[in-house]
C-alpha cells in the first residue's frame, strides 16, 4: 500500500473515492486525521499510475 491521497476535508475525500470507485481501482482508507475529519486514501503500488490519470483527468492534481 502507497499513500495515494490526503484529502483536506471529507467532501474531497468523498469526490477521490467516487472518481477511485468509478474507475474501479481497490482502494483503502488510512488513519483519520481528526474524530470525523478526512482519511488518507491507500492504494496498491500498481495501480499509482492509473489512479494519477484519473484524477488528473478530472481536474485534481495529487500530492503524495
Amino acid at each position: 500500500m502507497v499513500r495515494f491521497y490526503d484529502p483536506s476535508t471529507t467532501e474531497d475525500q468523498a469526490r477521490v473515492e467516487a472518481l477511485l470507485r468509478g474507475a474501479g481501482i481497490e482502494y483503502f482508507l488510512g488513519e483519520m486525521t481528526a474524530t470525523h475529519g478526512p482519511a488518507e486514501i491507500l492504494l496498491a503500488e500498481e495501480d499509482l499510475p492509473h489512479a494519477e490519470e484519473v484524477l488528473a483527468r478530472a481536474g485534481r492534481p495529487v500530492y503524495h
